[in-house]
């Protein structure tokens, strides 16, 4: 029988869960809008969060998600849903910007050892998206691994490993194919008794063909690839699928885009980031300064143009993460006259010159 103790959480899950006596411990798999289903040591149950809960609860990111550790009041529904009334700490956590906000971000998925950042090599092949899963899977705390998936559509596979190897600095990564079998046993490394992996990417990468084959038997959907090689979106929820080792993975819908807004940018770009400290000034741009080291880099092709625009883009993104549309205003404003003092000396300037062209 499945042990939390034994198989599903660490020491510090069984532990935070002693501090509440009169209820047990379950790990959620699966949401459906306000009713989650939950794995305990008896099965899995329906349940829902108690009323007290959802009062205290001040953000989006504080409800449970799936691969979040909870404490129930029974392990079975049989005389009605299991109540929720605490959640575990988080020892990662997987975000993105939610659908349909301004501020608000969505737990994808937490408590996860590892992240398989799934790329294929056909049309969804794209350095500058692996960048930005890069550096919001370093900031989940979770250990990326690059997962090149459909290597038997690729015919320049040397070329891409060397450019994924360029952007992806210390970062492992396994090429595989679901058709042919192949890369099964170096993901099967990452998976044992009591870790949780996750696997991400965009629709159609082979996700769910992956985890099929780690299951061992067809359990989630597959579609054809379209003919122009897009993928669809095969997965419409987040599981959590305990495997037969005793692993866990949890399936992901695919996300073409994700929200910077929970990244960890520096380690991502970790080349960039030790040029930039050699930089003859600490607030260089990297455009048209003297003594500029990331400038010097690109002309001596020893990086790429474009992922110096990445970098920048990216760190504009994180820098107006939170803000209103008038205060990202203000904060461009600020930027545009930062030789002014800002903003409000720049209006002041403006209207002193103002003054003396009318004196």
């Amino acid at each position: 029988m499945f042990s939390f103790e034994n198989d599903g959480a660490n020491h510090h899950f069984v532990q935070e869960a002693k501090l509440y006596p009169n209820l047990f411990i379950g790990r959620v798999c699966s949401q459906y809008k306000d009713l989650y289903k939950v794995l305990t040591e008896q099965g899995e149950v329906l349940a829902e969060i108690s009323g007290k809960y959802r009062y205290e609860v001040a953000d989006l990111p504080d409800y449970p998600a799936v691969g979040d550790y909870v404490m129930l009041d029974r392990t079975s529904d049989e005389k009605g849903k299991a109540i929720i009334h605490h959640l575990l700490s988080r020892k990662s956590v997987f975000e993105r910007k939610a659908a349909g906000t301004k501020d608000d971000v969505q737990v994808v998925a937490a408590n996860i050892d590892t992240i398989f950042i799934c790329m294929s090599l056909n049309n969804d092949y794209n350095l500058r998206r692996l960048e930005r899963y890069l550096s919001i899977a370093w900031n989940s705390r979770a250990i990326p691994v690059i997962l090149l998936t459909k290597v038997d559509l690729c015919t320049r596979i040397e070329e891409k490993l060397a450019e994924v190897a360029a952007v992806a600095i210390g970062v492992e990564v396994i090429l595989s194919s679901g058709i042919l079998k192949s890369g099964m046993e170096s993901i099967k490394h990452h998976i044992q008794p009591g870790k949780t992996v996750a696997f991400i990417g965009s629709s159609g990468v082979g996700k769910s063909t992956l985890i099929n084959c780690l299951i061992g038997e067809e359990r989630l959907a597959i579609n054809e690839i379209s003919k122009n090689e897009k993928g669809r979106h095969t997965t419409t929820k987040r599981e959590l699928i305990v495997l037969p080792n005793g692993g866990m993975v949890i399936d992901t819908p695919g996300m073409r885009e994700l929200g910077i807004e929970s990244s960890h940018i520096s380690r991502a770009f970790t080349d960039i980031d030790e040029l930039t400290q050699l930089c003859k000034f600490r607030d260089c741009s990297h455009q048209t300064e003297p003594g500029c080291a990331v400038r010097q880099a690109i002309e001596q092709g020893k990086l790429s143009e474009e992922r110096l625009l990445n970098y920048l883009k990216l760190k504009k993104e994180a820098k107006y993460d939170g803000l209103d549309a008038k205060q990202i205003e203000i904060e461009k404003m600020n930027t545009m006259f930062a030789g002014m003092g800002g903003v409000k000396n720049a209006r002041k300037f403006i209207k002193e010159q103002s003054k003396r062209k009318h004196t």
